[in-house]
């Protein structure tokens, strides 16, 4: 490396370091909160035979085996076994995801509690993001991408079937049927959430169900949602579907829709199915950490909060 190049990488590792800073008091501060409301901690492999079969998610292999995309398979079979309430802070690999928002590896915090459902967890993330502000010293508003944050509780909810009446052009209907619901979500949809106050967008299409319970009430719909702040997609919770047929023939579509679109079917995870009729009514989610540190940070990309980005390497 030429003298030039070393000093403006320097630059950027010093630029980092509050940032890093900040990273590390929230890491401490998470651990913090979720001891003081009786969660474990756990760690699961990273290294796993299946990952849950999703047409747009794609793992890395290692091996005969997968790096994990979530711990959520193994952490779900800690539920069946009886465990109650668990969390993880830890590191996931997706193939092929690469931009301001997104690393090919990357930190997830994970949480499950069993006698749940997806509005308890959106309580949790009130609670568990308020705590933190609080610990850090950043006040009751957030300074994002040149707005305030009022994490003010209650915060939005927000239906996906409202967010396409009055965004989207179209029905969350039509836009499943014409292949345009993600295309529309991104480009009309997330970018308004979440602008003063954080937003649940919840209610999802049972097309979009991904690994969640369907409500009973109308079974069009998902018990799902996801969390934004400021626009970013900051997490995904569910109700979870302890119903191992169904989950099979979700995870069999999924396989068939990936081979649709040329890529390879993954093994089904059969330990998890065999073990999810276990699974007492939980309801578990998926939160960015490194996302959220960016809101913490008022940073405009992920590369200003991780030590290193792939290209430094």
């Amino acid at each position: 490396m030429s003298k030039d190049r070393a000093v403006a990488k320097k630059g950027v590792f010093a630029r980092r370091k509050r940032a890093l800073e900040l990273r590390a008091r929230t890491v401490q501060e998470t651990r913090r909160f979720f001891g003081a409301h009786g969660y474990l901690e756990v760690e699961t492999p990273h290294r796993i035979p299946s990952p849950a079969p999703e047409s747009h998610i794609d793992a890395l292999p290692s091996g005969p085996w997968y790096l994990q995309t979530s711990p959520e398979l193994c952490m779900k079979r800690l539920l069946a076994a009886g465990y109650e309430k668990i969390f993880q802070i830890c590191r996931c690999w997706r193939e092929g995801e690469r931009g301001s928002l997104h690393m090919p590896e990357f930190t997830l915090l994970e949480w499950y509690r069993s006698g749940s459902d997806y509005r308890g967890l959106m309580e949790d993330c009130e609670a568990l993001i308020c705590s933190l502000a609080q610990a850090l010293n950043l006040g009751s508003t957030l300074a994002f991408r040149g707005r305030g944050i009022d994490l003010g509780g209650p915060w939005e909810r927000m239906t996906v079937r409202a967010a396409f009446q009055s965004c989207g052009g179209m029905s969350a209907e039509e836009a499943l049927a014409r292949d345009l619901f993600d295309e529309i979500m991104v480009e009309a949809i997330e970018p308004g959430l979440g602008r003063g106050k954080p937003t649940f967008l919840c209610d999802y299409p049972s097309e979009r169900a991904a690994l969640a319970r369907l409500k009973k009430e109308d079974l069009s719909l998902a018990e799902r949602f996801e969390l934004y702040i400021g626009g970013l997609e900051v997490a995904n919770g569910f109700t979870e579907l302890t119903d191992p047929g169904e989950q099979r023939d979700r995870f069999e579509r999924e396989n068939a829709a990936r081979r649709a679109l040329g890529k390879p079917a993954y093994p089904m995870p059969e330990k998890f199915l065999d073990e999810l009729s276990e699974m007492p009514a939980s309801a578990g989610i998926a939160l960015g950490f490194d996302r959220l540190v960016m809101v913490f940070a008022d940073a405009q990309t992920i590369d200003e909060v991780v030590a290193f980005a792939p290209e430094d390497l």
